[in-house]
């Protein structure tokens, strides 16, 4: 029971453990999922900085290419771009770059004469490029009246700058509202430059909508990388954090494992111990039973033995009397034994007397019972015959003195037999006795035959201790030997010196014994050593390395492939606009011939981005108020789409021209057109048309035709119209 109430007890600590321990990983697995999602978010943040300096640095970059300033880097007394000695206030960038206008592209320099040396050097270079000088004497125009000034969210950061600002931004002011507020203010102020927080600009030099650069300054670059350093901390910190959570939440999983597991032992070992005290108390009920039977049994023995007692008090009271009579008896015995011996002779001869008696009896009781029979025989007889009951009456004195006699012969008989009694009740007390004697040894043996039994029990039980205790030993010494063995091969050292040195300081509340289960386990947690670790590590800080390397080399590469791409698609713009130019002329040329009197044009749809433009083709012919060829009839929209292909032609020319039934969906009049435009092309490039239309075979200098004639292949046959004419 004592065992069962401790299992009780154990069983709810480990409830309480496992709880606890549920608990702790409850709280470690939402740590650590928060930590995590501080730790994306931190990295998120850090890369955001990243990418934003990276873009300042690009967009810094382009800002002193299209400045010169790299080109001019290496003259004494350049400063750096405008960009590089301003700090804008957030939200204000756009603005003040819509205010500065060109002058963000200028070089600031210290002197009047660093600047003409630095365009000497431009122009020396066939560089284009601006340059403004700190210490030139400047004025700047009073503050308009409107709007917020946009000098007052710009600070430079280099002494001697503040005078350019306030050159270049007093009459720059910010209006709030839409377009048409800042297009009003900037015609009631025309002395004032009105820009926008959104990039807009509206002076006497001209209007502007959107923002032009991307807001990148030194100041912005320098503060993005402190971010990005502050941020790459964070993400550091935020990594580290998360993963000492996920090692928490690790060892809270396994602590609620072992927690389970030993509640899980617990609660088997609870069902053992609750198996052990059942089959205890039906052990206990049927030695209670049989505890009753033998109480049962020990108290008739105790009521036996009372009376043995009492017995033998009154035979020990009788002995001497005994002892007496015993002398006499001694005597008498002799002649006992010789009355005995001629008693047994008359007990035989009255035994065979008896026998023969019995027999008698048994003769006479039967002849008793037919004298009866017979009596009443004659009676009746008797009330017929009286002579013959006198003579009955005779008989009957003549059998009962029979009859007496044989009473008085079973008087003697049963005399005898009382005698026989006596004799037989002698010896019956003598079995007795020593049936009593046979009992007394007989219990005494299954007294001896228990104490024996018990014995046994305990010899076993002995001898499972010791078996236990030799297993306990064995197990001791192994383990002695295990730890001698470990001691000398991994700690290189003897047990006594293990033994005779000092115990290390243990924590506060520790025992050496929960210092080493701690220890244990730290070595579990550890797994395996790895003989290896520096190698990898080594390889590992290699790959590192290399991949810092080649991360550098990409991100270097990275701006040289923006720079690439921004000189490509300056060249684009430039070689687009020039063939536009060129198109667009020869358009209005082609359309006037082909629609006389007509208008046709082509413009641009967003022309201040030329490289995601779309072009707009405008027509108009002679008496129609429409421009969109969706209005035009189908031989319309086909010469207006041959006179932008010809413009193109034309603008930029070929050896040779392609074109499939072009031609098919004008009338007689706009074909005449079309063939004579054709005739201004063909003495200066070939031109070959697929046609079905007989006036443009007739222009042709030679046809070719694919025919098949019945039952036979496909061929090709050729006709020169101009060899055919003069035969």
């Amino acid at each position: 029971m004592l065992e069962l109430d401790q299992a009780h007890s154990h069983t709810a600590e480990l409830g309480d453990a496992v709880e606890s321990a549920e608990a702790a990983h409850t709280v470690a697995a939402a740590a650590a999922v928060r930590l995590d999602e501080q730790a994306r978010a931190a990295a998120a943040d850090q890369h955001g900085w990243d990418a934003r300096a990276e873009a300042l640095a690009l967009s810094l970059d382009e800002a002193r290419q299209r400045a010169g300033a790299e080109h001019l880097a290496g003259l004494h007394g350049v400063v750096g771009t405008l960009l590089d000695v301003v700090e804008v206030e957030p939200g204000w960038e756009a603005a003040f770059e819509a205010a500065a206008a060109d002058a963000l592209m200028a070089v600031v320099v210290e002197s009047p004469s660093v600047g003409r040396a630095a365009l000497a050097a431009l122009t020396a270079g066939e560089l284009s490029g601006a340059v403004l000088a700190l210490s030139s004497p400047r004025g700047h125009a009073p503050t308009p009246p409107i709007g917020e000034p946009v000098r007052r969210h710009v600070t430079a950061i280099r002494d001697g700058v503040d005078q350019l600002l306030d050159a270049l931004l007093s009459a720059a002011v910010v209006i709030d509202g839409g377009r048409d507020e800042a297009i009003d203010a900037s015609i009631a102020h025309p002395e004032a430059t009105i820009v926008t927080r959104e990039g807009d600009r509206f002076a006497t030099t001209g209007w502007r909508v959107g923002q032009s650069q991307s807001g990148a300054t030194g100041a912005a670059l320098e503060e993005a990388q402190r971010e990005a350093q502050l941020a790459r901390t964070s993400s550091e910190v935020a990594a580290l954090e998360a993963a000492t959570a996920k090692e928490s939440l690790e060892t809270a999983r396994r602590a609620e494992a072992d927690a389970l597991r030993a509640s899980d032992t617990n609660s088997a070992r609870v069902r053992q111990i609750d198996q052990a005290l059942q089959r205890v108390k039906v052990d206990h009920s049927e030695a209670a039973s049989e505890l009753t039977t033998v109480d049962a049994h020990l108290h008739e023995l105790a009521t036996r033995l009372e009376r043995e007692q009492a017995r033998c008090a009154e035979l020990d009271a009788r002995l001497p009397e005994l002892e007496s009579a015993e002398a006499e008896f001694t005597d008498r015995a002799k002649g006992l034994a010789e009355a005995r011996h001629a008693l047994d002779e008359q007990a035989a001869e009255v035994g065979s007397l008896r026998t023969d008696v019995e027999v008698r009896v048994a003769g006479i009781d039967d002849r008793h019972r037919f004298l009866t029979d017979r009596l009443a025989q004659v009676d009746e007889r008797l009330s017929r015959n009286q002579a013959e009951r006198e003579t009955a009456g005779r008989r009957r004195l003549e059998l009962d003195a029979r009859a007496d006699v044989t009473d008085t012969l079973i008087r003697f008989v049963d005399d005898r037999l009382g005698r026989i009694d006596e004799v037989l009740g002698g010896l019956r007390e003598a079995r007795r006795r020593q049936s009593d004697k046979t009992r007394a040894v007989t219990s005494r043996l299954e007294t001896l035959r228990s104490e024996r039994a018990e014995s046994v029990k305990r010899l076993e039980e002995n001898r499972e201790l010791m078996q236990r205790a030799e297993i306990a030993d064995t197990e001791t010494r192994l383990r002695l030997e295990t730890a001698t063995i470990h001691c000398r091969t991994e700690l290189d050292c003897e047990p006594d010196a293990a033994i005779a040195a000092e115990c290390p300081e243990l924590p506060d509340g520790s025992s050496p014994q929960a210092r080493l289960r701690e220890l244990e386990r730290d070595v579990r947690l550890m797994g395996p050593i790895n003989p290896l670790a520096l190698q990898e590590f080594e390889a590992l800080q290699e790959r590192h390395q290399f991949l810092e390397a080649q991360l550098e080399d990409i991100r270097s590469t990275r701006r040289d492939l923006a720079k690439i791409i921004k000189a490509v698609d300056d060249e684009i713009v430039n070689v687009f606009s020039a063939a536009f130019a060129d198109v667009s002329q020869n358009f209005e040329h082609l359309f006037d011939m082909l629609f006389p009197g007509g208008k046709g044009s082509l413009t641009l749809t967003d022309p201040s981005n030329l490289l995601d433009t779309g072009i707009e083709i405008e027509a108009r012919p002679s008496g129609k108020n429409v421009r969109k060829l969706s209005l035009l009839s189908g031989g319309e929209r086909s010469l207006t789409a041959l006179a932008y292909l010809f413009a193109v032609f034309r603008s930029r020319p070929s050896p040779f021209y392609v074109m499939d039934e072009v031609e098919a969906a004008l009338d007689d009049v706009n074909l005449h057109r079309f063939l004579n435009l054709v005739g201004e092309f063909r003495s200066t490039a070939q031109l070959m048309i697929v046609s079905h239309q007989k006036r443009t075979m007739e222009a042709a200098d030679v046809l070719y035709g694919v025919t098949m004639e019945p039952g036979g292949s496909s061929r090709v046959i050729s006709e020169r119209v101009g060899a055919s004419a003069g035969s």
